[in-house]
């Protein structure tokens, strides 16, 4: 799966994915479909959510079959009704033509019922593969997905896009892509770095598998900024860092000459690195920011 740019600032890993947020994601394969539908319902499952998957056109066998491939615990949540299999006709009612509205309706309804459940909020996986299932026109799908914010807004609701790149023309996800708040990066374990003035955002996961990216990331950073020898390095949207990225990062600071390298980092980021000794390095400044957990 893939956003489409690579410098929005929008741009999230599956595990930043919040209530409140309409997120827009495409696929090229069946096994990309299947590594962030996992993701999407485990994360949500954690949060005590209720999480609906709309999958027209995919027999529950398939959808139910690729989710035991990674845990037993999506499947029981499945069976006590906290994980919901569904589809755009069957929300709307499969004898109902479709309607923006009715469909955003439903939603809404199913919002409140997942609230008056006990689960802490709704979560939709959506693919959007429902356009080609239901034969519906390109246009109306164009409309629900720009005239949602009342679904988000203050309300315990979020909901992923996926669209099949095999299907939607090029345009049409390019445009989808920029027409959503928040885009979700191409597959897990990924690390993006997001270069812009003097600064370098880091998204996604520092591990051993992407230490080497993440090094160089920051090598270019200070490399870019020598002559005002400031550098801001933004790790919020990591939602992980290694103990051997982070020790990455301190030798990296400490071997450049710059006057300020500002690290802005959640609390457990910045605990981690003053354990490693971000204390003795004289031109990094930690800045801690409050994300969204």
């Amino acid at each position: 799966m893939v956003a489409c740019d690579e410098a929005d600032t929008r741009l999230i890993p599956v595990q930043r994915m919040r209530p409140g947020d309409h997120t827009f994601v495409s696929y090229g394969d069946d096994d990309a479909w299947r590594e962030v539908l996992a993701a999407v319902i485990g994360v949500g499952l954690m949060h005590g959510e209720k999480v609906m998957v709309v999958a027209d056109g995919r027999p529950e066998d398939e959808v139910l079959g690729r989710l035991d491939d990674h845990t037993r615990i999506m499947v029981h949540a499945r069976d006590r009704g906290q994980l919901v299999l569904s589809s755009v006709g069957t929300l709307i009612g499969p004898d109902l033509p479709y309607t923006p509205e009715r469909h955003m309706g439903r939603l809404m309804e199913e919002t409140g019922l997942a609230i008056r459940q006990g689960y802490t909020g709704l979560r939709t996986f959506t693919d959007m593969a429902w356009v080609q299932a239901r034969a519906a026109d390109i246009a109306s799908m164009i409309h629900r997905e720009t005239h949602t914010d009342h679904l988000f807004t203050d309300r315990p609701y979020s909901e992923l896009c996926a669209y099949d790149r095999r299907w939607f023309p090029e345009g049409t996800l390019d445009f989808m892509c920029r027409a959503h708040p928040r885009n979700l990066l191409a597959r897990l374990g990924e690390l993006r770095a997001v270069h812009a003035g003097d600064s370098v955002r880091l998204i996604g996961e520092a591990d051993l598998n992407t230490r080497d990216q993440f090094i160089e990331a920051l090598n270019h950073g200070l490399a870019r900024t020598t002559a005002s020898r400031r550098l801001t390095v933004d790790l919020t949207q990591l939602c992980f860092l290694s103990t051997g990225c982070a020790t990455g990062l301190l030798l990296a600071c400490n071997a450049a000459g710059h006057e300020l390298i500002e690290v802005h980092c959640d609390p457990s980021q910045a605990a981690a690195l003053r354990r490693l000794g971000a204390g003795t390095v004289r031109q990094l400044a930690l800045v801690e920011v409050r994300v969204r957990c």
